[in-house]
């Protein structure tokens, strides 16, 4: 179980490189087909926007998995307890963003939101990653305190 938990987690971090890697290509060849006078793609900013924080959470329970995270190694070196204070915070954050993404996404659908920009498509969509990814997250402080 824990190794196709790891492969989850990994899966998700490499679908976030992939997703960044298309967004820096699709923009690089934007910028290229504008200046030579093709126009351009005018969608690509705004995928561009969706694209950041979406890999932004898909990673983030990975790096964590990886201990691999930002945090303050001079801090927690000397104050072990610390460490504990951080991962009951970071459990309780998550909790809380997945209890609310899931409002969201509920009431967003409900409400039947949609967002019309150059892509148009359902308002919950932007909302989905955000309880999966914190749910991930509370799991990896859960197994912290287990110690692994």
């Amino acid at each position: 179980m824990t190794r196709l938990y790891g492969k989850l987690l990994q899966g998700l971090a490499a679908a976030a490189a992939v997703l960044l890697g298309t967004t820096a290509l699709g923009i690089t060849l934007d910028v290229i087909a504008r200046n030579i006078g093709l126009g351009s793609v005018p969608w690509m900013l705004e995928v561009s926007e969706y694209v950041l924080p979406l890999a932004t959470f898909l990673v983030a329970p990975w790096l964590l998995y990886r201990n691999e995270h930002v945090r303050l190694d001079a801090l927690l070196r000397n104050q072990p307890w610390l460490n504990h204070v951080a991962n009951l915070v970071g459990l309780a954050v998550s909790a809380v963003l997945v209890v609310y993404g899931v409002r969201t996404i509920l009431n967003s659908a409900q409400q039947g939101a949609v967002v019309l920009k150059s892509v148009v498509f359902p308002e919950w969509w932007l909302y989905a990653p955000v309880p999966l990814c914190f749910a991930l997250l509370a799991i990896e402080f859960v197994r912290r305190f287990a110690g692994r």
